[in-house]
């Protein structure tokens, strides 16, 4: 059974895959399991997405493979996505909520069960990291929570696209529950009332975080609150507060009016 629209509504994103085979791999795991949308930031290889390697591991997800997008940018991968997952085999001491993989993809079913008019392929996002690294502390911090597969911590080595496949899989037992639902909006999606604000009108996106982040941290400069040449830990605290808070559109904005009125008080 495909899932609709769900499928849309979620992002898969690689940053800086460094073999083809792992990419076409990948492609694979997302078709197995209803999904299609699949995303690239720097992939290491030119022409990865026509690489022979990359084709034969795709082995029938040509079509996902295809269709795949290449970005410079997690914000351009993360650009109008609402909530964001980052997949991590290594503790952090600062980052945001940890969730188990299943708990993860119950909470994407819920948000994406919720009633919403804007365009559903702009809402979740998984995002995984290098074969040999996995992600940068700087990447995590920009998602709204960390998932962590508990494998045998004897051997808990999983190869890029078997992380893609046990994510994929979860997601689809719970968007596959969702679905089983009449009312619910991943079944058969309704325009809200004019009058009622939705969950994503009420939820800030990815980018208007980061927007809000940066007019913070120009605020908090200007106050010598906060030092750019000696940040110490005080965004990626605050990154991990705001993670936790769930932030929305209209608190977002509340905080960029503080700091825009900081900059307009220092600059009179």
């Amino acid at each position: 059974m495909a899932i609709q629209p769900g499928d849309v509504a979620t992002r898969f994103v690689l940053i800086e895959p460094s073999h083809p085979g792992n990419v076409g791999a990948a492609a694979r795991a997302l078709k197995t399991m209803g999904f299609s949308r699949l995303i690239l930031v720097r992939p290491r290889w030119p022409d990865v997405l026509q690489d022979p390697e990359a084709i034969a591991m795709a082995s029938g997800a040509d079509d996902v493979l295809a269709a795949a997008q290449c970005v410079q940018t997690l914000d351009e991968a993360l650009a109008g996505v609402h909530w964001s997952i980052a997949l991590s085999a290594r503790s952090r001491e600062y980052g945001p909520p940890v969730l188990t993989p299943r708990i993860a993809a119950q909470t994407a079913a819920q948000m994406l069960a919720q009633p919403r008019t804007s365009a559903p392929d702009t809402c979740i996002a998984l995002v995984f990291g290098n074969e040999r690294t996995g992600l940068a502390n700087h990447d995590v911090e920009r998602c709204s929570a960390i998932a962590h597969i508990p494998a045998n911590p004897a051997y808990s080595s999983l190869n890029l696209a078997q992380a893609i496949q046990v994510l994929a899989y979860e997601l689809r037992v719970a968007y596959t529950a969702a679905l089983s639902s009449p009312s619910s909006p991943l079944a058969a999606p309704a325009p809200a009332p004019a009058s009622s604000a939705t969950a994503d009108e009420a939820r800030a996106s990815s980018d208007e975080i980061e927007g809000m982040f940066q007019h913070l941290e120009k605020a908090l400069t200007a106050l010598d609150f906060f030092d750019p040449d000696n940040p110490k830990k005080l965004q990626s605290r605050l990154r991990r507060l705001f993670a936790r808070a769930g932030l929305e559109r209209e608190e977002v904005n509340i905080l960029r009016g503080i700091a825009k009125h900081i900059l307009l008080k220092i600059k009179s």
